[in-house]
C-alpha cells in the first residue's frame, strides 16, 4: 500500500538541506569542509575556477567582513582608445632602485569566462568613478 503525499518531496529536500547546514557549522561539518577544500586545492585544473569562484562568492557576499572588491575601476584594456570596468582588489607597492611605484590588483570580469582577467597596473593609471561596488555590479 502505498500513498501519496503533496509537497513530501519538497518538505524531505528542506529538511535535509536544513540537516547539511547544522552538521556543516559545527566542529566535525568545519573540519570536514576544510579537508574537501584542501582537496579541491591539490587539484591541477579546478584548483584554479575554484579559487576565483570563492574570491567572487566572498566579494559580493554581504555578510563578510572584508570584501575582495574594494572599489570600482576603470583602465584602458584590451588596447590604447578602449576601457574597461573593473574591480579593484588590492594594491600593492613594487620596490625599485629607481623608486616605490604603486600598483593595483584590478579584476575584469569577461563575457564568456566567469573567471575574468586580473591586472596589475600603476594607481596613476586607473580611473575611480564615484560608483559603489554594487553599482559596479549591476545589482
Amino acid at each position: 500500500m502505498s500513498a501519496f503525499v503533496i509537497g513530501l518531496g519538497f518538505i524531505t529536500s528542506l529538511t535535509f538541506i536544513f540537516l547539511i547546514g547544522v552538521f556543516m557549522s559545527s566542529w566535525l561539518g568545519a573540519s570536514v569542509l576544510a579537508l574537501g577544500e584542501w582537496f579541491i586545492k591539490r587539484m591541477p585544473f579546478v584548483r584554479h575556477i575554484y579559487n576565483a569562484s570563492k574570491q567572487i562568492s566572498s566579494a559580493i557576499s554581504p555578510d563578510q567582513k572584508s570584501q575582495a572588491f574594494k572599489e570600482v575601476a576603470i583602465i584602458r584594456h584590451p588596447r590604447i582608445g578602449e576601457y574597461a570596468f573593473g574591480f579593484i582588489t588590492s594594491s600593492v607597492t613594487l620596490q625599485s632602485y629607481s623608486g616605490d611605484e604603486e600598483l593595483c590588483c584590478v579584476y575584469v570580469p569577461t563575457n564568456h569566462l566567469y573567471i575574468g582577467d586580473i591586472f596589475l597596473i600603476n594607481t596613476k593609471d586607473v580611473i575611480r568613478p564615484n560608483l559603489s561596488v554594487r553599482e559596479g555590479i549591476g545589482e
